[in-house]
């Protein structure tokens, strides 16, 4: 039987959802069937209680969707089907996306239960930004161990591309409208996708960002997309800079590229 206790809160439930932006989280995903449930609960996991959840994978072989099914109930769309790579993935939930504000968390990332709600506040703040991001973010191993926190003030456009071009993807969002009026992803960009399209929002908008403590984690390990990548990860953010206008005299974003070249040319003749 139905109850007035449920109409109260089935009530209560609408004015709620209607006092909170919609958030929209995304994540695209292929053969990561070892890491995607712990993705997949700490999107369902969050505090706040208005997401939309979408999930794109490229047409994993692996258990990936076997643990998709699990929570098909939860889970608002669902893409199976072979794609062009990431930001294709990606872009084909921004362009499903119903959300005012817009993320995606890649299948071996996860996010913490504040995240969102943290990063709505910030939204609340700071309505006109086009980037909210929480400045610290965690890195975590294979096993979910902490390897170390860190911590990234991205300022403006200028800071970017002139003095480190590395960004917090994981608990970023951005406003869905600023990311149409961007171009969306470029899918041309293998693995900086991030870099360029914080870049085109940055040029001619807004970035806030939370300043307390980590509410996601990236996950390093051996075989990650950037960890095979290297050098072609390098040249990648390299026409990235390029393509924004980064000049040659800009000489600690070259430095940093440098170094981290170096590094890799050691390791290679080491082991």
């Amino acid at each position: 039987m139905v109850t007035f206790g449920f109409y109260l809160q089935l009530l209560k439930d609408i004015v709620e959802m209607n006092s909170n932006p919609l958030v929209t989280i995304i994540t695209p995903s292929f053969n990561q069937g070892q890491f995607v449930e712990e993705t997949i609960k700490s999107a369902f996991n969050q505090t706040y209680p208005n997401i939309e959840y979408i999930f794109v994978d490229g047409g994993s072989t692996d258990e990936t969707m076997e643990i998709v099914e699990k929570y098909r109930d939860k889970i608002d769309v669902i893409i199976h089907e072979k794609d062009k790579g990431q930001a294709d993935a990606i872009n084909k939930g921004f362009k499903l996306a119903k959300g005012e504000l817009v993320g995606w968390i890649n299948s071996d990332d996860i996010l913490y239960p504040e995240c969102v709600e943290k990063i709505v506040d910030l939204y609340y703040k700071y309505p006109n930004a086009d980037i909210y991001y929480h400045s610290w973010n965690k890195i975590i191993n294979r096993d979910g161990e902490l390897i170390k926190n860190y911590q990234r003030i991205i300022s403006s456009y200028e800071y970017l591309l002139k003095n480190d071009y590395r960004v917090i993807q994981p608990g970023s969002f951005y406003k869905l409208k600023s990311v149409y009026r961007a171009g969306l992803l470029d899918e041309s960009v293998y693995y900086c996708m991030d870099l360029d399209l914080w870049l085109k929002l940055l040029k001619h908008g807004q970035i806030v960002y939370t300043n307390d403590m980590p509410h996601s984690a990236i996950r390093l390990y051996d075989g990650t997309k950037t960890d095979t990548g290297k050098g072609k990860f390098l040249k990648n953010i390299y026409d990235v800079l390029r393509k924004h206008g980064a000049r040659w005299y800009y000489r600690s974003i070259w430095q940093r590229i440098f170094i981290y070249y170096f590094k890799l040319k050691v390791k290679k003749i080491l082991y």
